[in-house]
């Protein structure tokens, strides 16, 4: 019965989630990431009282009720169908991916050389008229990542958030066919940034906005510890401490850069889309402060959980497309083209008329 109450009280914590900011409330991000284990919990609880203490059954019951807005953050309930690359006359196409710096998931050295030209053509395949894309790098007189795409769309902006000597950068970059008329980057306190760039589709405008907030920055000893604190290994004390840390500073700097996206996107004259890789689950402050009143492309068209993070977890999804009530959303894709941690995003559009 304790163990009842106690996944029922951490439930009820997740539902603050909305309104704590973890730039202060910290340790409530911790509660976010555990939102669909608990609600898994709290439905096998409400099958053991049936059977033990039927009137006990209605504890769960009543929370689940109360945490409906995070289970409808959680779980999409849309009959599955499969993405239909041929795009719908006057349809926008976006795509969204962390392309992982375009260094791949293959440690074989040949396999590596293709990389980029592989995430390259897997989006051109698609066919898409914006491009939104996260650890983004280009060096010019190196690498020049940009030409991959700039012959096809002529239209792009980067942020270019951390810069070398030899000309390299990385960040964010957002590529359209449509003339962009206007572009800014709005830099957090720490490393990267929010972009945006104004786009013109025939009479109409429209603002695409795309980011990649603080990350908790695990490095490969970091999986090991997390694989020594499952195996309870004698050292899980010591990693517990480390990742507890790591994941501590990015709730906070989660939370400051969240607070700085809203207050950007409210500004837009324009419908707009959000799109990128927020570090953060559907149950977070991050997410529920972003949409807002926006529309989920993922939750409009799909079904289940939607993992876009392919480490750790099977229900990280951190990645996004939101766009502004003053679109239709037709379909919506997660395709996972083994080229990178992250799973990319595809959703067709049309502006309401």
């Amino acid at each position: 019965m304790a163990v009842s109450f106690i996944v029922v009280l951490l439930f009820l914590l997740t539902c603050l989630t909305p309104f704590l900011n973890p730039q202060t409330f910290w340790f409530i991000g911790f509660c976010g990431i555990m939102a669909p284990h608990l609600i898994v919990l709290l439905l096998l609880s409400i099958i053991f009282w049936l059977i033990a203490k039927p009137k006990l059954a209605l504890i769960p019951v009543i929370t689940l009720l109360i945490g409906y807005n995070q289970i409808k953050t959680v779980f999409a309930f849309h009959i599955k169908e499969s993405f239909v690359k041929e795009k719908k006359a006057n349809t926008i196409r976006i795509v969204d991916w962390n392309v992982q710096s375009l260094l791949g998931l293959s440690k074989n050295k040949e396999v590596k050389k293709h990389i980029k030209e592989d995430i390259a053509t897997a989006i051109l395949d698609l066919q898409p008229d914006i491009i939104c894309m996260q650890e983004f790098n280009n060096t010019p007189l190196v690498a020049d990542n940009i030409s991959l795409f700039s012959n096809t769309y002529p239209y792009y902006f980067f942020s270019g958030d951390y810069a070398r000597r030899n000309g390299y950068q990385s960040g964010c970059i957002i590529f359209s066919k449509y003339p962009i008329i206007h572009s800014d980057k709005i830099k957090y306190p720490v490393a990267e940034s929010l972009i945006y760039a104004d786009l013109v589709k025939g009479n109409d405008t429209i603002r695409i906005y795309t980011t990649h907030l603080q990350s908790f920055k695990f490095k490969k000893q970091d999986y090991d510890d997390i694989e020594k604190i499952k195996q309870q290994d004698e050292d899980a004390l010591i990693a517990s401490k480390n990742i507890y840390a790591k994941m501590k500073l990015a709730f906070k700097r989660r939370g400051k850069q969240t607070n700085i996206v809203t207050t950007e996107i409210a500004k837009s004259p324009y419908p707009s889309v959000i799109c990128g890789d927020f570090n953060d689950v559907p149950n977070s402050y991050t997410y529920f402060q972003i949409k807002g009143n926006r529309q989920d492309a993922f939750l409009k068209k799909s079904f289940g959980i939607g993992r876009t993070f392919n480490s750790l977890a099977l229900t990280l999804r951190i990645d996004y497309i939101l766009p502004t009530k003053d679109f239709t959303v037709h379909q919506f894709g997660l395709i996972d083209e083994g080229l990178s941690d992250h799973t990319m995003l595809v959703s067709d559009l049309s502006l309401n008329k």
